[in-house]
């Protein structure tokens, strides 16, 4: 069994003996744990790519693991959280097929259509449409079960990736008192309060980095227009995929009161490639960096932990939506700035 213990990363195990094996041990809250069945006896370090695995919830009590010959297909009894669980996973599990078809036809593709603009959009597209429908699927969990710790796991994932911080926060503050006074609870308000400095409807935090010359932007030097803050690096594949729709979309509104501004994360001996990748990808506007790689300051500001993102903001400096790609950064435009 492997599950993590603070910053320690625990592995235990225990000799099945005419079909039953027992677990001891303390946790302080409940973790997020894999059963693991070495049917061959290499140990756990031998034990391959798929391994025969149960993913469940090692929590306070006593309760009991059934199953034949598989971890994988057994199930939990006794466990009010592990109920929880599978009932989430039976509510996800219709999202299953479609998401495995859109990743077969992604792989299914020639290196030619994949690097095609209008195929990678028609994927992000369904790509979206799955993740809303999950989205809708966990926020309404969290909303129905409020003293549920699977619900902590849920914000948890959602937090570094959510668009809309206040609503997490909406989502957070129904939990029950004691999820949310609990020191998991606690460290997530934290994530969340960071997260809503960066939050659609904030002012975007200002910042100065030195530009492709040497010279200094300051981001309120472009106050009075739509500026979209494109996070990126000369390294980052997808950064470099989704160049041409950003290229595309800034000469169609350029001359509408829209600029972008490039903040770029590439390392300390980057700088030949950052400029290299500016000239190659055609991305004309103002590009800064500190060539800092992940440590760049205003990466740093903006809670930066995948790249690309984006943060839209409006003539006042306010964000108003963030990772926009392909074609959402074309529609919003449109909606606010119109059609040509």
């Amino acid at each position: 069994m492997l599950y993590q213990l603070g910053a320690n990363k625990v592995v235990d195990s225990s000799e099945i003996v005419n079909g039953i094996f027992k677990f001891d041990g303390t946790v302080l809250y409940p973790e997020n744990a894999y059963l693991v069945i070495d049917h061959q006896g290499v140990g756990i370090a031998h034990i391959g790519k798929t391994p025969d695995v149960l993913n469940f919830y090692l929590e306070k009590g006593i309760y009991s693991v059934f199953g034949t010959d598989s971890a994988f297909t057994a199930r939990i009894d006794g466990s009010k959280l592990n109920d929880d669980n599978a009932e989430l996973q039976t509510q996800l599990k219709p999202l299953a097929v479609p998401t495995q078809q859109l990743m077969a036809d992604a792989n299914a593709a020639s290196p030619e259509k994949q690097s095609d603009p209008a195929f990678r959009n028609s994927l992000n597209a369904r790509a979206r449409v799955i993740q809303q429908q999950q989205i809708s699927i966990l926020k309404n969990f969290v909303t129905t079960h409020p003293d549920s710790y699977v619900c902590m796991t849920i914000l948890n994932e959602m937090g570094p990736h959510s668009n809309n911080p206040a609503e997490l926060e909406k989502l957070f503050n129904g939990l029950s008192p004691a999820l949310k006074d609990s020191e998991p609870g606690r460290s997530l308000k934290h994530s969340i309060d960071q997260a809503l400095v960066t939050g659609i409807g904030a002012i975007a935090p200002d910042f100065i980095q030195n530009d492709v010359n040497g010279n200094p932007v300051k981001l309120s030097s472009l106050r009075g227009k739509y500026v979209l803050i494109d996070f990126w690096a000369s390294w980052c594949g997808p950064c470099r995929q989704e160049n041409p729709n950003l290229v595309k979309t800034y000469n169609k509104y350029k001359d509408k009161n829209f600029t972008v501004l490039g903040v770029s994360l590439d390392r300390p001996d980057g700088k030949a490639d950052w400029l290299k990748a500016i000239k190659n990808d055609g991305l004309v506007w103002t590009q800064v960096s500190d060539l800092n790689y992940w440590s760049n300051k205003a990466a740093v500001l903006y809670f930066i932990g995948q790249i690309p993102s984006n943060f839209l903001l409006d003539p006042n400096g306010k964000i108003i939506a963030r990772d926009l790609r392909g074609e959402d950064l074309d529609n919003k435009l449109a909606e606010i700035l119109g059609k040509i």
